[in-house]
């Protein structure tokens, strides 16, 4: 049965967290450098414990990269066998089988329970080792369409930065992957260490775009210390109790006001906006002409926006509750808007008595 990987370790002296990342012939250094940089710097300023960072390969001898450099490595795949989380930074060619022996390792660490993160093209090595059958998956945008050719049985979602589908996570292209291995160390040093990770590596708290679904922002610990992050940590994982503003205030022991505005200078969103990701996807604002045709008998307000009137970031600002697909949040925008219409309606009939 497979189960969650230890957290890392907090006491001189005891067993430390193993992460192993696959290099391989012509990888790109900056792929192999993004969770080099999140767990392979000393980050024991933070509170951080040192990570056991081992970096593999399948084949043997010197690895080329495609800056011209080349890199000399200590560990083989047997690295994959004792590591608690496992990394695919990327793919030399979506269009070449990784080798046997790598994905029967992949396959080893996943039946014991490790945690699996493909960022960017390691997408593609996942899904040929067969550990993203039946599985949501993400990779870069350029390569899906060539991704859910070859591996029909993955659910793919190419808007979303990276998807956390328990002991298995992938990402989106370049960037992306920074923001998923900094979520796999928030999933297990919290809030406050991917924070501060965050911090040293100057990127911003929270990512823009509308394309992420389910993103989990590592939130800024310099306001109102541990009181904040450790409130965003149990929302987190309490995400099935209903939360108001007035709930998270009096958890979080401030007035609604203060809480709103520390919440907003910390996320640079509101609460509801941060619950429940991006309301409104940017793409879906294509078509105003198909889609005029088709929202025939809808409100006027509803169809105005389901064609374009109203944009996508206006419609989110607007609607911060609506839940993560743009369907959800037009089905209740269409509600109010009906609603809306027959309240007139009876207003104006009472009123002609």
């Amino acid at each position: 049965m497979a189960h969650c990987p230890p957290p890392p370790a907090a006491l001189d002296g005891a067993p430390r967290h193993i992460v192993a990342v696959v290099a391989f012939d012509r990888i790109s250094p900056f792929h192999l450098s993004v969770p080099c940089v999140v767990f392979g710097e000393d980050h024991r300023g933070g509170g951080l414990p040192d990570f056991d960072l081992r970096i593999c390969a399948a084949e043997t001898g010197a690895l080329t990269t495609t800056a011209g450099f080349s890199l000399a490595l200590t560990h083989g795949l047997d690295a994959l066998a004792e590591a608690h989380t496992v990394i695919v930074p990327s793919w030399r060619d979506a269009d070449e089988a990784p080798p046997a022996a790598l994905l029967d390792a992949l396959r080893a660490a996943d039946a014991r329970g490790a945690q699996l993160v493909g960022l960017c093209l390691g997408a593609f090595v996942l899904a040929a080792a067969g550990i993203l059958d039946d599985r949501p998956a993400s990779t870069h945008w350029a390569w899906a369409d060539d991704f859910a050719r070859r591996y029909p049985r993955v659910r793919l979602d190419p808007d979303v930065l990276y998807m956390d589908d328990g002991n298995v996570m992938t990402s989106a292209g370049t960037a992306a992957g920074l923001d998923c291995c900094l979520h796999v160390l928030r999933k297990m040093g919290g809030a406050q260490a991917a924070n501060y990770v965050a911090r040293r590596l100057v990127v911003p708290p929270h990512r823009q775009g509308g394309q992420a679904q389910f993103v989990q922002q590592p939130m800024s610990p310099n306001l109102r210390g541990d009181r904040l992050s450790g409130l965003l940590d149990w929302v987190s994982g309490n995400l099935h109790l209903p939360h108001t503003l007035d709930t998270l205030a009096g958890r979080a022991l401030m007035s609604r006001r203060t809480f709103t505005r520390r919440f907003r200078l910390a996320t640079g969103t509101t609460v509801g906006c941060w619950r429940s990701g991006s309301p409104a996807h940017s793409s879906y604002w294509k078509a105003p002409t198909r889609r005029w045709k088709r929202s025939r008998g809808m409100p006027a307000s509803a169809r105005r926006l389901r064609c374009g009137s109203i944009s996508g970031t206006r419609f989110a600002r607007r609607h911060p509750r609506g839940g993560g697909s743009f369907a959800a949040v037009e089905r209740r925008y269409c509600a109010h808007a009906a609603r809306s219409r027959r309240h007139r309606v009876k207003a104006r009939k009472q009123r002609e008595r």
